[in-house]
This record gives structure tokens, sequence and C-alpha cells, in this order.
């Protein structure tokens, strides 16, 4: 069974939150709260983390992993982008967004899309998230917790259905599932590939 640690989303404790680092650090894989429903993590440079939840998930080779920053002053080490890009993100970030870039030489090539040699890029407003990030110093590998036939809506769903593949569960409690919006700026251009609860007017 996973370790349950409830975390205040407007006021992470910090001893929890050194908790769930401390799991991160040691290859642990996590479900945490995000502004756009729970998630999977594990940390930056952790290959059996990252097959782990791809076994999870069931995703392919060619998924896009998200890269959970807590800021932007580290995105150029992870990804390439423009002086336009770069204020477009600035201006509308954080909140539920996923960004689509090329990724840099920086970025190990089993979380790069596997033709593309792209990442995506995410900016959470969420107090967990932000605690934790700034706990471990470095992005995090994530994705949506999205499993078929199920739904996230709470910490009892989540609890049945992954309780036992996971090491740690941050519960938040009511978390429903509210996508982001995609947006891809790896080619030319901006291009939404997906609408969500990020609002698509703030980009003109």
């Amino acid at each position: 069974m996973a370790k349950l640690v409830a975390i205040h989303p407007q006021n992470p404790q910090p001893r929890l939150v050194a908790q769930v680092v401390d799991v991160l650090k040691s290859g642990g894989v996590i479900v945490y709260p995000t502004d756009s429903g729970y998630a999977l993590g594990t940390s930056l440079g952790n290959k059996n983390g990252l097959e782990k939840i791809r076994q999870i998930r069931n995703l392919s080779k060619r998924h896009d992993f998200t890269l959970m920053m807590r800021d932007l002053s580290h995105i150029g080490e992870y990804a390439k982008l423009d002086n336009n890009a770069f204020r477009l993100l600035k201006k509308i970030l954080p909140g539920a967004y996923t960004f689509i870039l090329q990724g840099t030489r920086d970025v190990p090539k089993r979380l790069l899309h596997e033709k593309k040699k792209t990442i995506g890029v995410r900016i959470s407003s969420h107090g967990v998230v932000q605690a934790l990030l700034e706990e471990l110093s470095e992005p995090l590998m994530s994705v949506s917790l999205i499993l078929e036939g199920c739904e996230f809506y709470d910490i009892d769903d989540v609890r049945d259905a992954v309780d036992s593949k996971v090491d740690l569960i941050v519960d938040d409690g009511y978390c429903p599932p509210d996508p982001t919006t995609v947006i891809n700026l790896s080619g030319d251009g901006i291009e939404i590939i997906r609408h969500g609860a990020g609002d698509t007017s703030l980009l003109e």
C-alpha cells in the first residue's frame, strides 16, 4: 500500500512536503494534486520511475511526458523557445496550460517524443505543486492520472485504483479532473492541440 500524506493546499506543511520529496529522491513514484486533477510524478533522472508510470498508464514511447516546473527560470535548460514564445509563457503562466516545445540536449532522450523530440512543459499554480518543486529543486516528470474505466475526483478514487502501484499519494481530498489546454509551440506559430481549462483568449 502507498503511504498517504495529507498536505494543505494553501499552507503546505514543510515537514510533510519534505517526506514526499524524500520518496521522490529515493526513486519513488507519487500521485499528487494539480490545478487540473491528480497526476503521477517521479524525479527527473528516475528511469525506473518513468517506466513504472508508463506501465500504470499503459503509455507508448510516443507519449509526451510533461516537465512540471516551479517557474520559468529553468525552462531554457530543458526546452527551446524564442523570445516571442517566452513572452507568451510569461504572460499566461502559471495556469492550466501544457506547452509542447522542442527539447534541448539536456533532456534525457527517454523523456522526449520518440520522433518529434518534443517535451511538454507545465507551471501549475497549485500550492502543493509549488511547495514540492521548491523543495525538490528540479522539475518533476509528470503525466495526468488517467486510467480507462476510472474517474478520479477524490482521494478514495485514487486509492482504489493505484494504491498498490505507487509509493506515495498526496491527499488533497476533492480534486476533480479539469484537463489543461495543450498548446504546441514546437513548430511555426501557435497550434492549440486541446482546448481545456486554460483560457485561449490570452493567446491573442
